[in-house]
């Protein structure tokens, strides 16, 4: 006689759970690098990179995304509050999260000169990206996002250098902070970082000066968006600059989708975001899921 074991449907299934995430996390994983940045007086920094499937198995060359993070946050912010390694699954791209400096707001700055984060962000970041990861080095392959202050700074770094960047993407971003008054927002950081509201030199890390820099052969694929319930200086700030691309007649797109200056926006939008960049850097997928 043979006897037929059947085990329970919450076993089998318990098992079946198991093993996809063991699978899930095979495929998808992320790297901590630690490496000098001259930009910052020397100081040592971290980065976490997300590999793509099939990296270590290949020769192939792949593109970058640059992917910060706002007000407060490190180089960790990303993949610890947010679903992103499981995201990049979907994607044949390196993702490159690096420090920046909490209260950086993305500019050298103007208080503590030897605190260089925009000559780091591109003259030492992406360098040691592409001469230690198999890279497309070139303006193809290369775009950045990122949310609040993070907003600001892929926006302002995406068309300061648009001749390195294809694609550009900022959610909740303070895309006007720039022309803020430190005085006014009682920010201390802001006036480390941008120096007197008088400093000519804001002109030049200001998106709303930038944008009309732009040579139309070098402009990147603009996009951008902010919560619905996001602060009325942000919203407003938001759609201004919204107002002057149209104005502009420079192609981009913008959406204010539901909820507040908070995570779970985010979470949802750089899904889009990933879906949306996609084909400017010559990625196939599927449709992007993500909804709003």
């Amino acid at each position: 006689m043979v006897t037929i074991i059947r085990p329970k449907l919450t076993t089998f299934l318990l098992i079946v759970g198991i093993m996809v995430f063991a699978i899930a996390a095979q495929a998808s994983s992320y790297q901590t690098v630690t490496f000098v940045a001259p930009h910052l007086g020397g100081m040592q920094v971290n980065m976490n990179v997300i590999l793509p499937q099939g990296y270590a198995n290949s020769q192939r060359r792949f593109p970058v995304l640059y992917l910060v993070d706002g007000y407060s946050g490190n180089y960790t912010t990303w993949v610890t509050k947010s679903h992103i390694v499981q995201y990049a699954a979907r994607y044949e791209e390196i993702i490159a999260m690096p420090e920046y400096g909490a209260t950086s707001w993305y500019v050298n700055s103007y208080a503590y000169p030897a605190m260089r984060w925009e000559d780091y962000m591109i003259k030492d970041v992406i360098p040691y990206v592409d001469s230690h990861f198999r890279t497309i080095a070139a303006r193809r392959g290369r775009a950045i996002a990122g949310d609040s202050m993070g907003g600001y700074g892929a926006m302002m770094l995406g068309l300061k250098y648009a001749d390195m960047f294809a694609a550009v993407a900022s959610l909740s971003g303070t895309l006007r902070c720039a022309e803020w008054n430190p005085a006014k927002m009682k920010n201390p950081t802001l006036k480390a970082a941008f120096g007197p509201l008088d400093n000519q030199a804001r002109a030049a890390e200001d998106p709303f000066e930038l944008i009309k820099k732009v040579a139309p052969a070098l402009m990147p694929q603009i996009y951008f968006s902010i919560g619905a319930g996001d602060s009325n200086l942000m919203l407003e700030d938001n759609r201004a600059f919204a107002h002057l691309l149209a104005q502009l007649k420079i192609p981009y797109q913008y959406r204010e989708v539901p909820g507040g200056h908070v995570w779970p926006v985010w979470k949802r939008q750089i899904q889009r975001i990933l879906a949306f960049q996609a084909p400017v850097l010559g990625i196939k997928v599927e449709s992007c899921p993500c909804g709003n």
